[in-house]
């Protein structure tokens, strides 16, 4: 996921990989010799000459109606999977302990997964409420997912011979799910994300790999819904910071790279909304995104209605597989979804498969406990938008048609005190059970329920009233 830019020995680690190691070799990165690259450049043109040179003509798509579906999914399931698998210490592996970029690539010999089918995932997404998937199609290690042409860092010219993505999106579409993809344009296997000026053929290379790679997903497995980059941005080049002689530096808050080399990701969006128009993407490009990425169990943030946003996170441990990394208690993922809802999000969990893509079981069956809640009580959380009321210390609000639902994960006292509000509550009922009184007046309006009806998890009260929900305006 997420760059780290505080590795405590972060440029003696680049020198090691750019200065240090000869397996990243021009050849061995695949930049383009001479003629070949002049070749592929006027094919490149040719072809550009038919397609959109800008994003700008296709900016006049409603990104409200394309958005529709994943702003009333609410919940999704994020997967990170590959051949980092194997050692089972998470994505970052290589970059972490330093694995030589040849010594790393073994490990595709050794990625054939056994009774495997991604139609196990889908089948747990659908069994923990979740309405979209996400797979990384290829993470910062450059392993690729999918079929890539003559690139044979991939599933399907290594050892497994199959084409998960390809897999994986029948299996979602077959369970009647949202289909989405992660990718990263950023490829440790190339010197020039690093050192994106000097090594200009390198980062160029890499961009080429990121236009070709994309292109290819959004062609070959038919509809799309969602996009997830990571890892790109000239913001991030470096890992976000900039030599000063032989010294790293992080570069400070708001100031961007001013370097040469450009992503051209403008011209990627161009491609992407003429090769599917409808599919929703996040703002981790150099080009406008659908929806804002917040990352962590951090990173709830604040109300937010007027920027479509969503919150990811793992589940537990690493994003990547890691063995025997137990769930938090339940209490706090019913309670992070609501709390995601009501500040008007989405919730993008994660799970780490195993080698053989089997999901820990532990994992699995907090999964299935949160769709069991989903199945009692979904109403309050799907098809919702935030508020009226907004965020507050005894819980959040989330609303539907006439409908506001009040989740008080912290009772202050015997009763809920909640400002007023310009429409007459008809009725209150408590969907967790129990005795669900209100007292409406023009100063405030006030709920209570018996203290043995408190839903350990999250109370949730529905007010029904006879005006829409959405006509109120945001309240403290």
């Amino acid at each position: 996921m997420l760059l780290d830019f505080e590795h405590p020995e972060f440029s003696g680690c680049l020198r090691t990989i750019l200065l240090g190691d000869s397996r990243g070799s021009p050849d061995k990165i695949g930049i383009m010799k001479p003629a070949k690259a002049i070749l592929t450049l006027t094919i490149f043109c040719l072809v550009s000459a038919t397609e959109p040179a800008s994003a700008n003509e296709f900016a006049d798509i409603q990104p409200a109606a394309r958005l529709q579906w994943w702003r009333d999914a609410k919940f999704g399931m994020f997967l990170h999977w590959g051949i980092y698998a194997i050692p089972g210490r998470g994505e970052w592996v290589q970059w972490n302990e330093q694995i030589p970029v040849n010594e790393y690539a073994k490990l595709a010999d050794q990625f054939v997964p056994t009774n495997f089918t991604p139609a196990a995932w889908a089948a747990l997404a659908k069994a923990a409420g979740m309405k979209y998937m996400v797979l990384t199609s290829r993470h910062h290690d450059g392993f690729a997912l999918f079929d890539d042409g003559t690139n044979t860092f991939t599933s399907v010219k290594s050892a497994a011979h199959r084409d998960f993505v390809a897999e994986y999106v029948k299996a979602v579409r077959d369970a009647g799910l949202r289909v989405g993809l992660y990718y990263s344009p950023l490829d440790w296997r190339f010197p020039g994300y690093i050192l994106p000026d000097i090594q200009r053929e390198s980062a160029e290379a890499m961009r080429a790999q990121y236009h070709r790679q994309v292109k290819e997903l959004l062609s070959n497995y038919g509809k799309i819904d969602l996009l997830w980059f990571d890892g790109e941005g000239t913001n991030w080049l470096s890992f976000g910071g900039e030599w000063k002689g032989a010294k790293w530096q992080k570069r400070p808050d708001k100031q961007n790279y001013h370097g040469g080399f450009s992503w051209q990701s403008d011209r990627v969006l161009a491609t992407l909304r003429s090769l599917q128009p409808d599919i929703v993407i996040n703002d981790r490009i150099d080009a406008p995104g659908d929806f804002h990425s917040r990352e962590g169990w951090g990173a709830l943030g604040d109300f937010d209605n007027e920027h479509p946003w969503e919150l990811c996170l793992p589940i537990a441990g690493a994003w990547g597989y890691q063995p025997n990394r137990m769930p938090r208690p339940l209490k706090d993922y019913i309670q992070l979804l609501a709390n995601v809802a009501g500040r008007d999000g989405n919730l993008l969990l994660n799970v780490g498969p195993d080698r053989n893509g089997k999901i820990d079981e532990p994992q699995a069956e907090r999964l299935r406990q949160i769709g069991a809640w989903l199945n009692q009580y979904g109403e309050s959380i799907y098809a919702t938008r935030g508020g009226p009321f907004l965020p507050a210390d005894w819980g959040v609000s989330t609303r539907r048609d006439k409908t506001i639902y009040v989740h008080v994960l912290k009772w202050p006292g015997e009763k809920l005190v909640l400002p007023a509000i310009p429409a007459k509550v008809v009725k209150a009922t408590a969907l967790t059970g129990g005795d669900a009184k209100f007292d409406q007046t023009t100063n405030q309006m006030e709920i209570s329920l018996p203290e043995a009806a408190h839903a350990e998890l999250d109370t949730v009260i529905a007010l029904e009233l006879d005006a829409p929900a959405d006509s109120i305006p945001l309240l403290k």
